[in-house]
């Protein structure tokens, strides 16, 4: 059974928690740098927006943010980083992975209002760059959901965006040698394909769970 961490905070991760369970994983939820040996691979969870000081801004369109929070966050990811081991980041995670790597962030969307969460996820259509892993998993074209009004900006230079709206908004991200993925989308949320539109999240949950090829 894949042991993984969900680096957030108690009670606030049961939606990410549940969905592992599901796939056959065990799952904690924790803040605290862990013995990296007893895990298999961290899952960055979504949330609220990232402390602009931590990419270099001042803020000019960040709402609710919380700076201890994020840099928790970010001793987590990087001792799991430094062991080499498998890391997804849904939401916030895939924005904190770009942060922690160099990139930066879009504070506020130009095209926030189609992506914020609004009485619901939002769903639009996005596309997926040949041989990537979400090409191989759901084709090119594929619909997804948002629930963000902040985006990756400039990229770091050791990832990859991999899939993107066509607003231009990117949707995905990789490393480029580490078996590391971000999505701006919530897989977790569409893992019992509620909505008859969109990928089924747990295609991207599994293959994190069982390593596959991420990069």
């Amino acid at each position: 059974m894949k042991k993984i961490l969900v680096a957030g905070e108690t009670g606030k991760t049961f939606n990410y928690e549940n969905v592992l369970r599901r796939l056959g994983a065990s799952c904690t939820t924790s803040l605290h740098v862990p013995e990296i040996s007893s895990y298999d691979a961290l899952l960055l969870p979504g949330g609220g927006d990232i402390d602009p000081v931590l990419f270099g801004q001042l803020n000019c369109g960040s709402r609710f943010f919380d700076p201890v929070l994020d840099r928790l966050q970010l001793s987590v990811l990087k001792a799991f980083v430094s062991e080499k081991k498998p890391v997804l980041g849904i939401c916030r995670g895939m924005q904190l992975i770009n942060i922690f790597f160099g990139g930066d962030i879009h504070q506020d969307l130009p095209s926030a209002d189609r992506h914020q969460y609004t009485n619901g996820d939002q769903y639009h259509e996005t596309f997926a760059l040949p041989g990537t892993v979400l090409y191989r998993l759901y084709g090119e074209r594929f619909v997804v959901n948002s629930a963000h009004h902040q985006g990756v900006d400039l990229k770091a230079p050791s990832l990859s965006y991999i899939q993107y709206c066509d607003d231009g908004v990117v949707e995905g991200l990789c490393h480029h040698y580490l078996p590391i993925v971000g999505v701006q989308w919530h897989p977790e949320r569409l893992s019992d394909k509620e909505k008859s539109e969109a990928v089924n999240g747990s295609l991207l949950l599994d293959a994190f769970l069982h390593h596959y090829k991420f990069v």
